[in-house]
C-alpha cells in the first residue's frame, strides 16, 4: 500500500468510530421506522407485514392530521417570533456588558440545569387555579373567583418560550460577540446616530446568528409533545402527539411511524433550506 492511499484512509479510520454509531443509532432506526411505516395495522391488533400504502394515506389526505400539523407549526412560528423579540435584547446586553459577561452566560445556562419537565410543571404552580397568580389576585381583591389560565394555545406558547428562549439568545449573543465594536464607532465617526449605527451596521451582521436561532427554536418548537400536553386543551395537541397517541396509546406503530416522518420531512425540509442560503457554520457556532 502506497504513502499516499494510507494517508488518504486515515481520515475514515479516524472517523469511522463516530461515523458506525450515527449508523447505529440514528440511520437504522430510520429504516426501520420507514419499514414499519408501510405495513398495515388489521382489526385484530396485528401488523400486518407488507407494502401499504394505507398509511401515508390517511396522513397525507385526511384533514385531520393536516390541521393539526399547520396548528403545530403556526405555533411553533409564533413561540420563535416571541423568542427573537425577546432575546435580541438580551443577547445585545450580554454581549456589549464589560466584566460579567461570564457570570451573565452561566445564568442564562441555569435553566438547563433543571429537567424540561419539571419546568414546564412549574407553570401549574403559577398559572394554576390554586397557583400563585391567583392566590395573589384573589388575596388582593382583584377577582372574585379564580381564573383559569392553563389549558390553551397561549400557555403552550408561554412554556415553549420559557424552554426555548435560551437558545434563541446563546446563537444571538455569539453572533453579536463576533462583531468588531469599533464598526459601530466609525459608523458614529462618520454622522450617524447610535439607532442608526444599529439598523446598518450591527443587526445585518447579526442576522446570522437571528437565523440560526430561529432555526433552532422552530424545529425544537414543532417537535415538541411534552408542553402541549402539561400546559395545552385538547384543541391544542400538536403533530408530535399525535405520534405519542397513535404508537403508546394505540399502538398502532405503522401509522405513528409515517406520522413521525411526515414531521421528519416537513422539519427536514427546512434545515435544507436554511443550510441552501446561510450554512450550519453559524448554528453550529450557537450549540457549541
Amino acid at each position: 500500500m502506497s504513502v499516499e492511499t494510507r494517508e488518504a484512509r486515515q481520515p475514515w479510520i479516524l472517523l469511522s468510530p463516530a461515523l458506525s454509531a450515527v449508523a447505529l443509532l440514528l440511520f437504522v432506526p430510520l429504516a426501520f421506522i420507514a419499514v414499519y411505516s408501510f405495513w398495515l395495522r388489521t382489526a385484530t391488533g396485528a401488523d400486518q407485514v407488507g407494502f401499504y400504502l394505507d398509511n401515508w394515506a390517511e396522513a397525507l389526505i385526511d384533514p385531520f392530521y393536516r390541521d393539526i400539523l399547520l396548528n403545530t407549526l403556526k405555533i411553533a412560528a409564533i413561540t420563535t417570533l416571541v423568542c427573537a423579540v425577546m432575546g435580541y435584547p438580551a443577547a445585545y446586553f450580554i454581549a456589549r456588558s464589560k466584566g460579567n459577561k461570564a457570570i451573565l452566560l452561566l445564568l442564562l445556562m441555569l435553566p438547563f440545569w433543571i429537567s424540561y419537565i419539571i419546568r414546564t410543571m412549574s407553570w401549574i404552580n403559577i398559572l394554576g387555579v390554586s397557583g400563585a397568580v391567583n392566590w395573589v389576585l384573589t388575596g388582593t381583591g382583584i377577582v372574585d373567583e379564580p381564573i383559569q389560565m392553563l389549558y390553551n394555545q397561549t400557555t403552550v406558547i408561554l412554556g415553549l418560550v420559557h424552554f426555548l428562549l435560551p437558545f434563541m439568545v446563546l446563537n444571538v449573543f455569539v453572533s453579536l460577540d463576533g462583531i468588531d465594536t469599533t464598526l459601530e464607532d466609525a459608523a458614529n465617526s462618520l454622522g450617524a446616530t447610535r439607532w442608526q449605527a444599529f439598523l446598518q451596521v450591527t443587526l445585518p451582521l447579526s442576522l446570522p446568528g437571528l437565523a440560526a436561532g430561529g432555526l433552532l427554536c422552530f424545529v425544537l418548537g414543532a417537535g415538541t409533545y411534552i408542553t402541549p400536553l402539561v400546559l395545552g386543551g385538547p384543541r391544542d395537541a400538536m403533530f408530535a402527539n399525535l405520534v405519542f397517541e397513535a404508537i403508546i396509546t394505540q399502538l398502532n406503530w405503522p401509522l405513528g411511524s409515517a406520522l413521525s416522518l411526515m414531521l421528519l420531512a416537513v422539519l427536514g425540509a427546512l434545515v435544507l433550506l436554511y443550510n441552501r442560503y446561510l450554512g450550519m457554520a453559524q448554528l453550529m457556532k450557537g450549540l457549541g
